[in-house]
């Protein structure tokens, strides 16, 4: 059976991991027979969302690690835990955690850097030639953990797109069903709710991703 390890972000599209797109990704590993492992790094996250009312949550503190238990029904364990030898596959879903807590794309997307411990894990799977898959806004990262001219897509907004291109990333525009695939890394990259109007929607493109990142291992 293939491990795959999963980073999250928090719980929560506007400071937090997408949990639509968690629960499709973890329902799409075991439909494909493997198995998964949830990490967070441990630390405090940018900033708290009212998800009803869209505004920051003046005076309130959450922490990533914590936060991400609630989509994981509390099986998450602490980045510095993940040993990248342990699994197969990496998959990074996305949410605005993935750009504020993970990295600081969201705040400064000309200047942006990537969590340290974040990085460490992300690189480890690369270094080791090991597939893995970003979803949403997590490709980001892909030019800051990868050589420059690795290919991977957030979807088709071009403002966003340049941003991530003029750190090194070969963007691909890409419909919400479908998926990029980066050979020569062994990457799988694809838009989930940058596009997707639906959860439908959205696990089409997510089913592809965990379906080619696994037959990439």
């Amino acid at each position: 059976m293939k491990k795959v390890a999963i980073i999250l972000s928090g719980c929560g599209v506007y400071d937090g991991s997408e949990i639509h797109e968690v629960v499709l990704t973890l329902l799409a590993i075991e439909q494909n027979g493997a198995s998964y492992r949830c990490f967070a790094p441990n630390i405090t996250q940018h900033h708290v969302i009212n998800h009803l009312t869209g505004e920051v949550s003046e005076n309130e503190s959450r922490n990533v690690l914590v936060e991400s238990a609630r989509i994981a029904r509390g099986d998450v364990e602490d980045l510095s835990e993940l040993r990248e030898q342990d699994f197969d596959v990496l998959i990074v879903p996305g949410g605005f955690g993935a750009a504020k807590n993970l990295c600081n794309f969201a705040l400064d997307g000309d200047n942006y850097t990537i969590n340290e411990q974040v990085l460490a894990a992300c690189q480890a799977f690369a270094k080791a030639d090991k597939p893995a898959g970003y979803m949403c806004i997590a490709p980001a990262m892909l030019p800051l953990i990868y050589p420059k001219g690795v290919q991977g897509t957030i979807g088709t907004d071009a403002g966003t797109a340049s941003l991530i291109s003029a750190k090194g990333l070969v963007h691909n525009d890409c419909n919400v069903d479908d998926v990029i695939i980066d050979q020569a890394h062994k990457l799988v990259s694809t838009p989930a709710y940058m596009l997707a109007t639906s959860i439908t929607e959205a696990a089409l493109g997510i089913n592809s991703l965990v379906k080619n990142v696994l037959a990439l291992s």
